[in-house]
């Protein structure tokens, strides 16, 4: 069980963490307008050159290969449940590192995740 805990957490906390690095890279990057090909193939070279995109694909191919480890060990209806935690973490996450405003009713449908998240978990016997 601490092979699984450890993993469950590795997953939420890194590919959330990934996603955060990401969204700061994108900000840095600026909003995408133009969809052409050309002028996304521009974004995706100015996307390597910033260094939090880096350390958020980083992070992101962590967590994935922690969901692979984890899907090893538990049934894939227990392990996508438990792994929706990585939306509170990203609420959490936004409004700390990014700096975003969340509103008090996404704030509860966070605790409606983390409710479900628990039945998954009790469920589990």
């Amino acid at each position: 069980m601490v092979l699984e805990i450890t993993l469950l957490l590795l997953i939420v906390i890194l590919g959330t963490v990934g996603e955060l690095f990401l969204a700061r890279a994108m900000k840095t990057i600026g909003e995408v307008h133009d969809f052409r090909p050309r002028a996304l193939l521009h974004v995706f070279w100015r996307a390597l050159g910033v260094g939090w995109m880096w350390v958020a694909l980083l992070m992101m191919t962590a967590a994935f290969f922690s969901l692979l480890a984890m899907l090893s060990l538990e049934n894939v209806s227990f392990v996508v449940p438990v792994t929706a935690l990585s939306y509170a973490a990203g609420a959490l996450g936004g409004k700390v590192f990014l700096g975003e405003r969340v509103a008090p009713l996404r704030w509860a449908g966070v605790l409606l995740v983390c409710i479900g998240v628990t039945l998954v978990w009790i469920g589990k016997g």
